[in-house]
């Protein structure tokens, strides 16, 4: 399989399914588009039918959307268990995932995801709303599986909301209890620290985004 992905330095939506199968060892071959450059839109065309990074190359098969790329892995890896075995809680913790999928717009265009980028006392301005949105459904969940995941194991959900702990990060958002420590547990997940340390060595970036 080939993973199409954008840099590793704000492409969020690339971040998702790459953790995703870098910690459940999925084997792929990863192929890095640069984002914003005068050639991107030529090379992803080269794999993604959507002109937009993430996309799953298997075979003939092409995935170009993150949540059904990582939907498809779920179902053609079943023994790793990317969402609960419960039924219901399996159904929640696809409710989580969508919600972060489809919402949560003011603090996407408020804290835009850049993980070379570091703010104090930043305004959160009109995003607030969303940040406290997603500080309470971590909270709630948390307090339902006991942790240190959203659903105990880290699933398909983590992944999904791996580069809001990041946006929170980078921008200091305010965390603590079982919030804090769900975060902390996020960075320090081989994976994503694996991603950061990537990103970390780009010597690219468009001038937007500097």
């Amino acid at each position: 399989m080939k993973l199409i992905i954008g840099n590793k330095t704000y492409s969020s939506w690339s971040l998702r399914p790459w953790v995703l199968m870098k910690h459940f060892n999925i084997s792929f071959e990863e192929i890095l588009v640069k984002l914003d450059m005068p050639e991107t839109k030529q090379e992803i065309a080269k794999y993604s039918p959507s002109g937009k990074v993430p996309a799953l190359i298997d075979g003939d098969l092409v995935i170009w959307e993150s949540a059904a790329i990582m939907e498809y892995l779920n179902e053609k890896f079943p023994e790793k268990k990317m969402y609960p075995q419960d039924l219901k809680q399996r159904a929640i913790a696809r409710a989580l995932s969508m919600e972060m999928h489809a919402g949560f717009g003011k603090m996407r265009e408020r804290l835009s995801f850049n993980v070379k980028k570091s703010y104090q006392n930043f305004d959160f301005g009109f995003a607030l709303a969303d940040i406290d949105r997603v500080k309470s459904l971590w909270m709630e969940q948390l307090k339902k599986s006991g942790g240190p995941f959203l659903f105990g194991e880290f699933s398909i959900v983590d992944a999904m909301y791996a580069p809001v702990v990041g946006r929170f990060v980078t921008y200091g958002v305010p965390v603590e209890g079982a919030v804090k420590s769900y975060c902390e547990t996020m960075m320090n997940l081989s994976a994503l620290k694996e991603w950061y340390a990537g990103a970390m060595q780009e010597d690219f970036e468009a001038a937007d985004h500097i």
